[in-house]
């Protein structure tokens, strides 16, 4: 038997991400601009798969040619005559699914192995009892033979991402550690070169070890789309940052990327929005590196106008975190903040919101721009009152209420004036400083600031392996602070008990996504899997230990007679003791990070990421009790858009996983042979080197 964290169950959750009404609104040019920006995010988003595992580009290419000769329901006969149950066949199908869903076969939000939940002699059989083995039965064996034992693998270190001992990772070859991590990072700001877009590999030859940089560039091809998109433009500034998207892809040129992106945050109230690259770099073990993804999305100018309110009051809020004003930024650069529909998300995962691009040299000085996805919203969080776990029955019918609306609120206040705040204090090559370090006084010390940030130095390359989480933190301590404001929730239209319905659910879902966190804890490597649910397990750490009885977390046994929990929320004492324990900690958090306080930061953040069986909580005791109760995230269909003689077409699938793999097969459909047989897909970045020795 297969433990059920490294199967997707026959029953999860899958549904459309309906844009139907947003697409039909655009004009034809817009359309036409999308289709080709779309077109161009599903080719990149290929690279995900080499980002993830060495063997998910081979899966995916043998599921790819499976599918194109039969869809899902014509494989049935096949399947039953091959000695499948129909559970069985069900579970090849989730398991398709969810490859194409994750882009490998890792789950995005978790970074966990997932394996077929069959016996693999029963896969191998519908494999060979396929129309495409029975049309390539040498390519088709040969591809199952390249990654069938790694597709069942669960051997420690598959099961999961990570460095070294800890986990499977491409980003670094498999003799890597995180000293060889370091050492790099060291190499490449030496050198002003940004790890966004690279791999490291080592040899040893004689001895002597060396270090292989390699960089994500196309040279010889990547103009043909960008051209086309050029043509479909609606303004300069898209036209300017795409050129500087071509050059990035063409040359593996970060530089250029953060000129195309100079002329994205410049491209303001665009119909149609869009970013595409090396972007997020939360499953780099070390924290530098960004996987690819491109979306595309059409604006809800409805929604649009509240986040456009927060916008506007951005500067009235700001003066209420709780660090000295010559902490935060010297001029807040006002940035487009929009509800979109999405179109178009190509990676591993859909976020529900986004604060880009996360270059801090351009964060700090030219500004970002603020997302929210609310097509995203309106599926992904909605939630049955059977399935909701570890609350007390009075707070179930208030959390399913309330949940959409504080989320939102969180959500806005989270990307816009969380990752939107704080000052870095730089030193830059020339020697000047962006702040008076004769006076500046660090108020948690009572003394002068003594470190900072040099040089090319980011805060991804020196809070490497936390600052993902630790960020993430900051800005979920941001939201529950803030939503505490009355302008704030006004602005989302929230007053009198509403509104505090709205703070009292919001904070409710911070403790209990902190509990349901425990899932994506690793205890075997003492490691986070993921950054957001680390980062609410702290807060919930932080407000247990502020006490007198604000949060209280109970083990119990469940109706079922297995083990349960109980995690409740005083709502009299969010306002007093709950905002002083927040207040307290993210003055800390903003503090640490600015000086560039790595010892300090790794200290603070580590000392409450830690899962234990002492203290007054056994957590380890906990994560168990949360694996048995734990409910898998949902996956999207997403459609597709085809040019229909000067028209462009959107093409819709159902919320199935029979139509999220027709939604994969049919998106490359006019090349599908090249790019099956050719592998092309595994060609997808030509490497070219920056040789580092040691």
């Amino acid at each position: 038997m297969v433990d059920s964290q490294y199967y997707l169950p026959n029953d999860i959750g899958v549904s459309a991400l309906d844009c139907r009404e947003a697409f039909r609104l655009l004009s034809p040019r817009e359309k036409m601009y999308s289709h080709y920006l779309s077109r161009a995010a599903w080719y990149g988003g290929l690279a995900v798969l080499l980002q993830t595992s060495p063997e998910s580009a081979n899966i995916f290419v043998l599921l790819q040619k499976i599918f194109r000769k039969q869809p899902a329901a014509e494989l049935v006969p096949v399947a039953i005559a091959a000695g499948l149950t129909s559970e069985e066949y069900q579970a090849f199908l989730v398991y398709a699914a969810g490859l194409y869903a994750n882009m490998g076969n890792y789950k995005s939000f978790g970074d966990t192995k997932f394996v077929p939940n069959l016996p693999k002699d029963k896969l191998k059989a519908l494999v060979f009892a396929s129309q495409a083995f029975t049309e390539q039965p040498s390519e088709m064996e040969a591809l199952w033979d390249s990654c069938s034992s790694a597709l069942f693998s669960l051997e420690d270190k598959q099961k999961q991402l990570g460095l070294g001992s800890k986990g499977i990772t491409t980003y670094f070859s498999g003799n890597c550690g995180l000293e060889d991590a370091e050492l790099a990072q060291k190499f490449l700001d030496s050198q002003n070169l940004s790890a966004y877009n690279t791999r490291l590999f080592k040899t040893e030859k004689g001895g002597k070890l060396s270090y292989e940089v390699r960089l994500a560039s196309a040279v010889k091809s990547g103009t043909g789309c960008v051209c086309v998109l050029n043509a479909h433009a609606a303004s300069e500034n898209q036209k300017k940052m795409l050129e500087g998207y071509r050059r990035s892809f063409t040359f593996g040129s970060i530089d250029a990327h953060k000129e195309g992106s100079r002329f994205w945050i410049k491209d303001k109230g665009p119909i149609v929005e869009s970013y595409i690259g090396f972007i997020e770099s939360y499953r780099d073990p070390f924290g530098s590196r960004g996987e690819f993804e491109g979306f595309v999305a059409v604006v809800n100018k409805a929604m649009s106008e509240r986040f456009a309110k927060l916008v506007s009051s951005a500067e009235v809020l700001l003066p209420e975190l709780p660090w000295p004003r010559d902490f935060e930024k010297d001029t807040f650069l006002k940035p487009d903040f929009t509800s979109l529909d999405v179109l178009t998300f190509a990676g591993s995962g859909i976020p529900a919101g986004i604060n880009i691009p996360n270059y801090d040299d351009i964060r700090q000085s030219e500004g970002f721009k603020n997302v929210s996805l609310g097509n995203v919203l309106a599926v992904a969080y909605a939630t049955q009152k059977e399935k909701l776990t570890f609350l007390e029955e009075e707070d179930k019918d208030a959390y399913i209420k309330w949940k959409g609306p504080s989320f939102e609120v969180q959500v806005g206040l989270h990307e816009l004036l969380g990752h939107g705040s704080g000052k870095l204090f730089v030193q830059d090559d020339q020697g000047k400083f962006n702040f008076d370090q004769n006076t500046l006084i660090n108020p948690e010390t009572g003394e002068k600031v003594t470190s900072w940030y040099r040089g090319n130095e980011t805060w991804d390359s020196r809070f490497s392996t936390i600052a993902s989480s630790y960020e993430e933190c900051r800005a979920e301590c941001v939201g529950l602070y803030l939503c505490l404001n009355k302008l704030a929730l006004s602005i989302f239209g929230h007053e009198d008990q509403d509104a505090e319905d709205v703070v009292y659910i919001n904070w409710l879902n911070m403790v209990r996504a902190g509990l349901l966190g425990l899932e994506f804890y690793t205890s075997e490597s003492s490691s986070w899997r993921q950054a957001h649910m680390q980062a609410r397990f702290v807060i919930l750490r932080v407000l247990l230990e502020a006490g007198e009885g604000l949060v209280r977390l109970e083990e119990v046994a469940g109706a079922d007679g297995r083990p349960d929990a109980r995690i409740t929320l005083d709502r009299t004492k969010i306002r007093t003791v709950g905002k002083t324990a927040i207040q307290r900690f993210l003055c800390k958090l903003q503090v640490l990070k600015a000086t560039a306080d790595v010892a300090g930061g790794r200290a603070l953040y580590d000392g409450y990421s830690a899962v234990t069986d002492s203290g007054s909580h056994n957590f380890l005791r906990l994560r168990d009790t949360v694996l048995l109760r734990k409910e898998d995230r949902k996956m999207f269909v997403q459609a597709n858009t085809r040019v229909q003689g000067e028209a462009v077409e959107l093409v819709e699938y159902e919320g199935s996983v029979a139509g999220l793999i027709c939604s994969f097969t049919e998106r490359f459909q006019e090349d599908a042979e090249q790019l099956e047989n050719s592998h092309i897909l595994l060609k997808a970045f030509l490497w070219s080197h920056v040789p580092a020795t040691q």
